[in-house]
């Protein structure tokens, strides 16, 4: 067992599948999530509590998208909480993040009510990425803030910048886009991010993080202390990084993602149409067939090469 260790570090990384929910998916480890969410809130609202939900949601109809998230969570206002990790450049991420959000807001009117009840609860999707959220191009350098990692959104009036609908809201981070050493960590945002991003590579915990916050995840996340079944998934989860990454990189390299990333660099949609067309999709199939084989994830299969999570599943 120790041999097998050897070569993983000190402690679980967190930009895994199986990182994320061990921090973050536990419930007794559910402190973690509830103050990593506040600072991302910044006081804009004190989450006390959470409970985790269900993370697959069917349509209302057959024909319906399937949706599956990482984190599900209502906090103890109502509030709701999606929490999303990815890992891999998706060239329609903030759609699939609207998508989400709306797919759980409808759920919230009750079929058949009668009356102009539409009272919602505040529904929020927070992102950790890893990658630029534009596509590794040099824009997220020019927008007029101090923290280019940083997106907080909201429905705002495009006149007054005043925000029109308080209770929808989407935080994101780009963790490579965040590139802060340790003595410039002002706030306990910059703290968190530089945890997730550099957590792998610890021995200890170090001064310049608040022990009170994260002495709990060196606590926990030493993978010596690992039972096998978690090292087992931990392994796993990090050989399906590294191989995703491969097959992403391998995608780009062959052309198959080339409509995609032309349509991204020029903005034009036939060069979306471009790539996806004359039997691409029937590579991307013939690829997610190989995946499934290997071991891949259905989700992330999804991501990777664009296929819905139905197309994948019948692969099975």
């Amino acid at each position: 067992m120790a041999t097998s260790k050897k070569h993983l570090g000190k402690y679980v990384d967190p930009r895994t599948d199986f990182g994320i929910k061990f921090y973050f998916g536990r419930e007794e480890n559910k402190i973690l999530l509830i103050e990593f969410l506040n600072s991302l809130f910044e006081g804009e609202k004190v989450i006390v509590d959470l409970k985790y939900k269900t993370v697959e949601h069917d349509g209302d109809q057959e024909d319906m998208r399937r949706v599956v998230f990482d984190l599900h969570c209502i906090g103890s206002d109502g509030e709701i909480f999606i929490v999303e990790f990815q890992q891999l450049f998706q060239e329609f991420f903030k759609d699939r993040a609207v998508f989400y959000t709306s797919r759980l807001i409808n759920k919230q009117l009750a079929k058949g009510k009668k009356g102009n009840d539409y009272h919602l609860p505040e529904v929020y999707f927070v992102g950790i990425l890893e990658f630029d959220m534009n596509g590794g191009s040099n824009v997220a350098l020019s927008r007029e803030t101090d923290r280019p990692y940083f997106y907080d959104v909201a429905l705002c009036d495009k006149h007054t910048h005043e925000v029109f609908y308080d209770k929808l809201g989407y935080k994101m981070v780009s963790l490579p886009v965040f590139n802060k050493q340790p003595k410039e960590l002002e706030t306990i945002m910059d703290q968190w991010l530089y945890l997730l991003k550099h957590l792998s590579t610890m021995d200890k915990l170090p001064s310049f993080l608040d022990k009170r916050i994260f002495g709990r995840i060196f606590a926990i996340g030493e993978i010596g202390k690992l039972k096998e079944e978690d090292l087992m998934s931990y392994e796993a989860s990090l050989k399906q990084r590294r191989d995703a990454e491969s097959v992403f990189n391998s995608a780009l390299r062959s052309g198959h993602a080339k409509g995609k990333a032309e349509g991204r660099a020029e903005g034009r949609a036939e060069g979306l149409a471009e790539g996806l067309a004359e039997g691409e999709h029937k590579k991307a199939i013939e690829s997610a067939t190989k995946m499934l084989k290997n071991g891949f994830e259905v989700k992330m299969i999804s991501e990777i090469l664009g296929l819905t999570i139905e197309e994948v599943e019948k692969l099975k």
